[in-house]
């Protein structure tokens, strides 16, 4: 059965994103994508312009992949406000968003951002829809925040999912997942004012 042009557009896409993963952007090639996905490198400049172009898609589609792993928590977590909040900071804690592997692609996509506009444009993108998923959420479970308290405390927040994930995911000798997901717990209860923290002190925004 002949495979669909979405089938081999994915196939492609996958490939490239195992291949950042394994050998960086240098290593990444119309050659080793074809090799990882068992294609001609015909079939690559058909669906798509060039290594470049299957790069930006490529990290189009894992960050589709990490928001849809948040959404799925949020849904999974019910109606309650503060559980949900909980449940998309914690999802970044846990696979399969918690994985080496998708570090090592991440990585990758981070070295461009400083010269590909492109890449910095995704990327701003996907940073943007993350900051905007939890100043919601940050509204709906703390109704009393500023507009300007959602922003720095959905900016703060991320900052320390980023940081603990990034960690995590290099060397789990430092400190246990459970244990990042209590620093994330206490970092959330102390911008809902459930506990003394950060929200004491931009009151005034």
């Amino acid at each position: 059965m002949r495979e669909t042009p979405d089938v081999r557009r994915q196939a492609l896409i996958d490939a490239t994103a195992r291949c950042l993963a394994e050998k960086g952007v240098g290593g990444t090639s119309v050659r080793a994508i074809c090799a990882k996905a068992g294609v001609s490198s015909g079939l690559l400049t058909h669906y798509f312009p060039g290594v470049d172009a299957l790069i930006l898609a490529t990290y189009r589609d894992v960050g589709a992949r990490v928001s849809t792993a948040l959404d799925a928590a949020i849904a999974a977590a019910g109606d309650d406000p503060r559980d949900r909040l909980r449940a998309c900071l914690q999802a970044n804690l846990r696979p399969p968003v918690l994985d080496p592997d998708l570090l090592a692609t991440w990585i990758a996509f981070w070295s461009l951002v400083t010269s590909d506009p492109a890449i910095a444009a995704v990327h701003a993108d996907v940073y943007r829809g993350t900051r905007h998923q939890l100043e919601t959420l940050l509204g709906e479970a703390a109704p009393q925040l500023s507009q300007s308290q959602k922003r720095i405390a959905a900016i703060s927040l991320t900052a320390l999912v980023d940081g603990l994930w990034l960690e995590l995911c290099l060397d789990r000798s430092s400190f246990t997942a459970e244990e990042a997901q209590a620093m994330v717990e206490s970092a959330m209860l102390q911008w809902l004012g459930e506990i003394d923290g950060p929200v004491d002190k931009f009151a005034a925004l």
